[in-house]
């Protein structure tokens, strides 16, 4: 988007034929990308965007062609400032009303277009905010535990990986509830429930759980690049670097009725990350029949400028790494969109999901199946079961509040919730920070993200050359009044006069 956001003009709907140098004003339920290419066309003064105080009064067919459209909004270059803004009366009100003015102008009488210029209310709309500019220092903060396996020193590691930050073409609208506030929801989950396992020797596997919430995941997935350089390249010694089983990234698993585990090469057999992909299968196929799994294999490209997929962060490192999602492909436009919001989570399939992660996990790392555990055994069940109450209350807590990577520094409230529910469950939690490279910078935050815009009423400059031709009407005929009273007065005076003289 620009970043010459300061506005001072005139507002306006797609309804009136010029609209260049106004403030063109669409509510979400009538929006189209040919109205918003037709105000960029005409070199539109801003574009303010109404949204209704709930994305799930919107109508379903209307919220996906704006998320069809989101990425398009993106991607393209102009001049022209875009701003969001969520309805109310007063709001509502003033797009009526500029609305009823600009439909005026088609009419077919000029007389009625003249007087309902004259005398319909305008709005100027203006912006208290300054300039735009880039903030070189800003970091990206990430936060990491771990628990310690049991039975020797060169134990496997298993990375559990989910990204925290949301994105979207308005970041102080992104809440990001299932891309990605559903994958961190069950990576504390997973935490909650290995912490209580590792908490016993009876029940303490032999490999080693690093849990890694990264920021940035949006920006390409820079928190997890910089910990995987500091871990591989810049110390002698990590979890990381002694013996990784397999990564296992979390990522929008909260709907659907599938999962799909995403590989950048798929998995040999006799490798550990084979035996997770058909534990995941034996899980899915005896316990959920209802859900449809499958392994969905792309390459990377590295041609391309943005990753598809966390997992092939790891991958670029030689980690053997996946992704598990209920989507099919990283294009989904589901990813980066303020439409994603708390009302789209399916709250059981979240459950669901986080059980057969947690079920298809545990049997991989405790060997169940080789042990002749049956595929239908539940092993969270009873006091050990997955708790819906309190995936709800992160998800709610998650989406009740914008993580866009430029809105979250290392003080905020949010990080340092994340880091504290971490603390509950893992050790050694800590946090890790990017900055960019300033000769070379891979993303540049700007501020004024929020700006107060002041809607004036005013009326036409066509109302103050009506009211000054009024005025002056008005003079003039009482000065050819006055003047035709004072000849007449005249008169009678000379009547009078000679009427005397008779």
């Amino acid at each position: 988007g620009t970043r010459s956001a300061v506005l001072n003009t005139e507002a306006r709907t797609v309804e009136a034929d010029v609209l260049s140098r106004r403030c063109v004003m669409m509510r979400l339920v009538d929006f189209s990308y040919e109205q918003y290419q037709k105000a960029l066309r005409q070199s539109a003064g801003a574009v303010v965007i109404i949204l209704p105080r709930s994305i799930s009064s919107v109508p379903q067919d209307v919220v996906r062609q704006f998320m069809e459209i989101e990425p398009e909004m993106l991607a393209m270059e102009t001049i022209v400032p875009v701003y969001f803004a969520v309805e109310d009366e007063e709001l509502l009100s003033i797009y009526e009303q500029t609305r009823a003015a600009s439909a005026s102008q088609g009419s077919a009488s000029a007389a009625e277009v003249l007087l309902h210029t004259a005398t319909a209310n305008g709005f100027q709309m203006v912006t208290s905010g300054a300039q735009s500019k880039a903030i070189n220092d800003w970091l990206i903060p990430s936060v990491e535990g771990r628990l310690t396996g049991l039975g020797g020193e060169d134990l496997p590691t298993v990375v559990i990986v989910a990204h925290y930050d949301s994105f979207g073409v308005a970041p102080w609208l992104s809440h990001g509830a299932d891309s990605n506030g559903s994958g961190i929801s069950v990576l504390l989950e997973l935490a909650r429930l290995f912490s209580r396992l590792y908490t016993y020797r009876r029940t303490h596997a032999g490999y080693n759980l690093l849990f890694f919430a990264s920021g940035g995941g949006k920006f390409n997935y820079q928190g997890t690049k910089r910990w995987l350089e500091d871990n591989l390249d810049h110390t002698d010694s990590s979890l990381l670097q002694d013996n990784v089983a397999f990564v296992l990234c979390l990522d929008t698993l909260g709907r659907g009725n599938s999962l799909h585990l995403h590989v950048s090469k798929p998995p040999k057999e006799g490798t550990l990350q084979h035996a997770f992909l058909r534990e995941l299968e034996m899980v899915v196929a005896s316990q959920f029949p209802e859900v449809k799994f499958s392994m969905v294999h792309k390459k990377i490209n590295l041609a391309e400028d943005m990753l598809a997929w966390e997992h092939e962060r790891f991958a670029i490192r030689r980690l053997p790494a996946f992704t598990i999602s209920h989507l099919e492909s990283h294009r989904d436009s589901l990813r980066n969109s303020i439409m994603d919001r708390r009302a789209r989570i399916d709250t059981k399939a979240l459950t669901r999901n986080t059980q057969i992660i947690a079920e298809a996990l545990t049997r991989v790392i405790y060997n169940l199946t080789e042990k002749g555990a049956p595929a239908d055994m539940q092993i969270f069940t009873d006091q050990m079961e997955i708790q819906q109450e309190q995936l709800e209350s992160v998800m709610d807590w998650l989406s009740s509040q914008p993580r866009a990577a430029q809105l979250i520094d290392k003080d905020s409230t949010f990080l340092n919730t994340l880091e504290y529910y971490m603390g509950r469950y893992l050790k050694d939690v800590k946090q890790h920070h990017v900055k960019a490279d300033k000769r070379d910078p891979e993303f540049v935050f700007y501020d004024q993200l929020k700006q107060v815009m002041n809607a004036y009423r005013v009326k036409p400059a066509i109302f103050d050359l009506l009211l000054a031709v009024c005025i002056a009407a008005y003079l003039g005929v009482a000065y050819v009044a006055v003047q035709h009273f004072g000849l007449l007065y005249k008169m009678i005076q000379r009547l009078s006069l000679k009427t005397k003289q008779q």
